[in-house]
């Protein structure tokens, strides 16, 4: 199952476990629309041309090209992440239990997005509700790698550099999140899944353009030198929040020093708590939300999988971003996958297909593991790269219908906040497998040189993805009606 984690996200990890999870004719290119308006007067007539420049079908207004940036830098900041894992396993000497659970460490601040979403929404900083946050957005992030750069030389100082990026990351996902339900709602879920599509294939992108440099980067000039380049990227968070179309805040009530005391504050805090409670306990939204937290804890193997990719077959950085650009190309696949083809497609059907296909393709990592794809003449790098691009492409097809469905679900006013609460409830649904796969694999003896159970290991992981499909009936037979059901 895909999910927006850093660093443990299974698109952006080559050779992933396989549980990552009709609108026709939108165009995974971008496309040029000409619309044409004739003006008649009584001394003749005048033609006008309008372009409008469209992407995914949604219209790049300022505030749309906002939202997009901030999902690009999200997937062009994985030029660190084979840095992070080759820094983890080389410098600092850790292994496959104890990698997971850095990372898992480093996601945390994605399990606390209401809280974000709920600062956002309810306190302007100097006087803007998305803008201001956005810039120190990206300065945190700045300084995060600049830290990992320069003076980090412990696990512990990895894991809280780590950790500040990664808040960052999840604070501009929850300000342009909010941007994003504030279009979706009331919209059909054809237009909701064009704008789910237009931020995740902006992030493909991404992940495109810095996939092949991640490994090559950390081959010619070491983990230090990545790390420092990727300080740039998030000060691209912090230049475009200038495109965010939004009215200044006025008055000292909602100003940037607004008193935690002050009385109008604490009631709408506690307006906003309830509201968000009435939204969340309502069974069209709990039940779907416990079956994709159920689907996204199912145990992980990927750490375990790096090590043996790179300490048993030798796998380089450089091939490994190799592999990395095949996945991001995937990943955007899968993005355009579902906005052609299941935009329309009950959820239920979804996740029935995704799932146990994405099953039955995991276990051939278990040829990788066995060398059993060598008796078919094929090669371990080939092997590898055809069994990461199928698997990413059903992760991210997968995956999109959570975004549509949080988003539409959200009432207004609450934007932010409660497409926050869904999105860390799925996250921590993410964390929680990644905690559960460390641990297996600390039970089954899995470590940096020694891989004899990690057959078993992969097959009881994939084989666990098949056990929230009895729950499929939580979810609605027809999201395109839960939008309606919600009552504030």
């Amino acid at each position: 199952m895909s999910g927006v984690l850093p660093l443990s996200s299974r698109e952006d990890e080559p050779f992933i476990g396989a549980r990552n999870s009709a609108g026709n004719g939108d165009s995974l290119a971008i496309e040029m629309e000409q619309e044409t308006s004739t003006s008649t007067s009584s001394g003749g007539s005048s033609r006008k041309k309008n372009s409008r420049l469209k992407c995914f079908g949604v219209d790049l207004s300022p505030d749309n090209v906002a939202v997009a940036m901030v999902y690009f830098v999200q997937g062009v900041l994985g030029l660190a992440r084979l840095a992070v894992s080759f820094y983890l396993k080389d410098d600092l000497h850790l292994d496959p239990a104890e990698t997971a659970v850095v990372t898992g460490f480093s996601a945390l601040p994605w399990l606390v997005k209401p809280l974000y979403g709920f600062i956002s929404d309810s306190i302007p900083l100097f006087g803007y509700r998305r803008r201001s946050y956005l810039v120190l957005s990206g300065l945190l992030g700045a300084l995060s790698w600049s830290l990992m750069a320069t003076f980090v030389d412990s696990k512990y100082g990895a894991a809280c550099c780590i950790l500040l990026g990664s808040f960052s990351v999840a604070f501009s996902d929850v300000v342009v999140d909010s941007m994003v339900v504030e279009r979706a709602r009331g919209e059909s879920q054809s237009v909701s899944g064009s704008l789910q599509s237009l931020c995740w294939g902006s992030s493909a992108f991404g992940g495109i353009v810095s996939s092949y440099f991640s490994g090559s980067l950390v081959d010619a000039y070491g983990v230090r030198f990545v790390f420092g380049v990727t300080a740039l990227l998030p000060l691209i968070t912090s230049a475009v929040a200038v495109l965010v179309k939004e009215q200044r805040v006025i008055g000292q009530a909602r100003g940037p020093n607004v008193p935690l005391g002050n009385s109008s504050f604490l009631k709408s805090s506690k307006e906003n708590i309830i509201q968000l409670w009435n939204a969340v306990r309502q069974p069209n939204v709990f039940l779907p939300t416990v079956f994709i937290f159920l689907w996204q804890a199912t145990p992980q193997s990927d750490s375990a999988m790096f090590f043996f990719t790179t300490n048993k077959l030798g796998f380089t950085p450089e091939f490994l971003g190799r592999v990395k650009l095949v996945t991001s190309v995937a990943s955007l696949a899968g993005v355009g996958l579902y906005n052609g083809f299941l935009k329309n497609v009950p959820l239920r059907k979804i996740f029935l297909a995704t799932t146990v296909t994405g099953t039955v393709l995991g276990m051939t990592q278990v040829f990788l593991v066995m060398g059993l794809n060598r008796q078919f003449g094929i090669s371990d790098e080939w092997f590898a790269i055809g069994d990461s691009l199928i698997i990413t492409v059903l992760s991210q097809a997968s995956f999109m219908p959570v975004l549509v469905l949080a988003a539409k679900l959200c009432p207004e006013g609450m934007e932010a906040t409660l497409f926050a609460t869904l999105m860390s409830i799925s996250n921590g649904g993410n964390v929680l497998g990644g905690l559960i796969g460390a641990g297996l694999t600390q039970i089954f003896g899995v470590t940096k040189d020694k891989f004899d159970n990690l057959a078993a290991l992969i097959i009881l992981c994939n084989l666990s993805s098949l056990l929230p499909l009895p729950l499929l009936h939580l979810l609605p037979r027809d999201d395109s009606d839960t939008a309606s059901k919600v009552k504030m």
